[in-house]
């Protein structure tokens, strides 16, 4: 809208200048030029009058005859000119030319209709409409060179060395991604480059559009034809956003042109491409290379372009820091409680052999299932989620933590009993086999949540089908993860106590652990109250076997009066929480809040629930009607951190301010039915949690997307930053 009231205003104010401003120069006299040409390129020679500008932006030159085509301009640095129509400009003033790359061949004439066209202002504030002039060039006879034009050399007889044909030297294909971006692929012989500056792309559907070509930097080169070039060697891969408008396919023309170095130069090549895209998931385009990219985006660059052994160590590192989340903590009295089941006879050797079956079972699993997730373009994670695995799962952690209470000893019956114990000594009896089912099931149900490093790998192993190396980042982020278990558990063998009252102890608070593992497996399916009611139970009897009930003697060591002490206190906290859960509260840390009426802040940001793509489409639409921005949050139930998105996030006030005034959504995809599995395939989402933000034309804005937990100050911050871009 500002150029076309620009050149509305430039109409009117050249009307007027005419009429009223005799004065004024016409644009020929106020813009001068002169065309002269050389060999392999056309000078055009400027002179505009004092008091007068032309835009660099509003050149171009188009060659009107065939067989002659025009390279990349050559412009000179102009002026930075703050513009009242266009912003910052670079203009030019007074004397200046600009070169122009002509390929000529031999079947080609010695003259060039040459379309110039350019737009300037005066300084008393008025601007000429764009301009448009044609000229004759004559071009000077072509000299012979030792780099001849291929289709010379063709119709040479005895040509000399002989060269591949152009679409041997330069093998070209192009790939739909998704309906947002494709991306184009030139194989590249030994011996021969491309020019950056003959790079083109059209669309033959006047509906379609493309984007800024995300072009990656080449190797710079003295040409004899062109000067300072930017050239390709052996490959070129080139990023290109696309617009449908609705079409199922897209129409294409690419253009291009390279040499073989000391030989021959080929002509111009041009390639129409079609390529059915409405059967792909809808995505943005590749952001632009000034924009910012987000981390998961940038990760799966270094996946897909970086060294192996960098990728692989940088992912190891990535999995050490994921190790100390909630959604891999769990994992810690799993390994341990297989190592304490042994018995004070544990070896350090031998614990250090079950932990490494466990993590590299936990890895080995982890990595499968991601690459076959990602192939699929399936969560198979959520699959593990349902309430049954998860009610059952938990059983076997109850059941592990009693065979640590020594409950079977009691009145059960024979038969149920030898089962049971059976179970628990193959699973937490120190066998190796029972370590790595271990791993492999924690692996699946208590694995750690989707990351940024994790979305990464999963996106180069979906959009490239590349599963060794997104296979073996995802394996060397699972090594990561287990190296603490590792050292924990090889740890435990050696500091392991020996026989006596200290070993019934340690199996007991290991007991314990087992069963707060159940718990926070439950915690996903069970209402929050229930789950308070479990923590505050649990709470409770570790006071009770603290010896919070147990009278001291009166000379009592100091351990034994601490540990009096601290089960005093869990046994307090346990009855807060009951009392808590039977007022209807339901976080840990604020157990009274629903008995003093306290109202929970959450309720301050009032999402819009979306089952389907109809949905989510209806609102965004409603949304770019009023010009709001909007906000999508993947959720599901059993996702660990989206519940600590929505219990120390989504209720900070901080957080509350940032997102006012944008439409809040959320996809609630606890079910995984088809219609969520489509919502998480348009954006080529692998799991919550995970946030889309979307511009006030309805479009997600994708460098902004929020994969994992962010504490509040961290989200606040990414959420201004979205706002600030969005509104510029």
């Amino acid at each position: 809208m500002r150029i076309l009231l620009s050149l509305l205003l430039a109409l009117v104010a050249t009307g007027f200048a005419y009429g009223q401003e005799p004065d004024l120069l016409p644009p020929e006299q106020a813009f001068r030029f002169e065309v002269s040409a050389g060999q392999d390129v056309i000078t055009v020679e400027w002179d505009a009058a004092d008091g007068y500008y032309l835009y660099r932006k509003r050149f171009g030159f188009q060659s009107q005859t065939p067989g002659l085509p025009l390279g990349e301009p050559r412009f000179p640095e102009g002026e930075t000119h703050e513009d009242e129509f266009f912003g910052r400009m670079e203009i030019y003033r007074g004397q200046f030319s600009i070169d122009i790359p002509v390929t000529r061949s031999t079947t080609a004439g010695e003259s060039l209709q040459l379309e110039i066209r350019s737009q300037g202002c005066a300084d008393i504030g008025l601007c000429y409409p764009p301009q448009t002039w044609t000229r004759e060039v004559i071009l000077p006879p072509a000299e012979p060179s030792g780099k001849q034009d291929l289709l010379s050399l063709i119709a040479a007889p005895g040509g000399g060395e002989e060269f591949l044909p152009p679409d041997e030297a330069f093998r070209f294909s192009a790939e739909a991604v998704n309906r947002g971006w494709i991306e184009l692929n030139w194989q590249i012989a030994d011996g021969y480059y491309l020019y950056r500056h003959s790079l083109e792309f059209l669309t033959l559907d006047e509906a379609q559009s493309i984007g800024e070509p995300l072009i990656p930097e080449g190797k710079r080169k003295q040409d004899e034809f062109f000067g300072e070039v930017e050239v390709y060697y052996r490959e070129l891969s080139i990023r290109l956003p696309v617009a449908l408008a609705g079409k199922p396919s897209l129409e294409l023309q690419v253009g291009y042109q390279g040499c073989a170095e000391d030989g021959i130069c080929y002509p111009p090549i041009k390639r129409d491409v079609s390529l059915r895209m409405d059967n792909l998931p809808v995505a943005d385009p590749a952001p632009a290379a000034s924009a910012p990219v987000s981390e998961q985006d940038r990760l799966a660059t270094l996946i897909r372009d970086g060294a192996l052994p960098w990728v692989v160590a940088m992912f190891f590192g990535f999995g050490l820091l994921l190790a100390f989340t909630p959604c891999v903590l769990p994992m810690v009295p799993i390994l341990s409680s297989i190592i304490v089941g042994h018995g004070s006879s544990m070896s350090t050797r031998r614990a250090f052999s079950l932990s490494l079956v466990f993590v590299l079972a936990m890895s080995l699993t982890y990595t499968v299932a991601g690459v076959a997730a990602a192939l699929l373009g399936q969560n198979l994670q959520a699959a593990f989620q349902h309430p049954l695995i998860l009610i059952g799962f938990s059983a076997v952690f109850v059941v592990l933590a009693l065979a640590m209470f020594d409950v079977y000893e009691l009145q059960m019956p024979a038969a149920i009993q030898t089962r049971l114990t059976e179970t628990s000594q193959k699973q937490a009896g120190g066998t190796l086999v029972g370590a790595g089912v271990m791993g492999f099931l924690s692996a699946l149900i208590v694995g750690p949540c989707v990351a940024a490093p994790l979305a990464a790998a999963l996106i180069v192993i979906g959009q490239s089908g590349d599963a060794v190396r997104g296979g073996s980042a995802l394996f060397a982020l699972s090594l990561g993860m287990g190296m603490p278990l590792l050292a924990f558990g090889a740890s435990a063998g050696k500091l392991l106590p020996k026989a006596g009252a200290w070993m019934e102890a340690v199996k007991k608070f290991f007991g314990l652990l087992l069963l707060g593992v159940a718990i926070w497996m439950l915690e996903r399916i069970i209402p929050p109250a229930a789950t308070l009611a479990l923590w505050g139970l649990l709470l409770l009897m570790s006071g009770i076997f603290m010896g919070a009930l147990d009278s001291l003697q009166p000379g009592a060591a100091t351990g034994r009066r601490l540990g009096k002490g601290l089960g005093l206190v869990a046994l307090l906290y346990g009855v807060l929480l009951l009392v808590g859960a039977a007022s209807g509260g339901s976080d840990p840390f604020r157990p009274l809040q629903g008995l003093i009426g306290e109202q929970s802040q959450t309720q301050s940001l009032k999402f819009t629930y979306v089952k389907s793509n109809s949905d989510l489409d209806r609102q965004l639409a409603a949304a770019a009607s009023n010009g709001q921005l909007a906000m999508l949050d993947f959720y599901a139930d059993w996702c660990v951190d989206c519940k600590k998105m929505e219990r120390y996030t989504f209720v900070e006030p901080a957080v509350i301010a940032s997102l006012e005034g944008m439409v809040l959504l959320k996809a609630d995809v606890t079910a995984n039915d088809d219609p969520d599995k489509k919502l998480l395939q348009r954006f080529g989402i692998f799991g919550p949690p995970t946030i889309a933000f979307f511009g006030p034309d309805g479009r997600e804005v994708r460098a902004f997307r929020q994969v994992g937990f962010a504490s509040a100050e961290e989200f606040s911050a990414h959420v201004d930053r979205f706002v600030e871009q969005a509104g510029q």
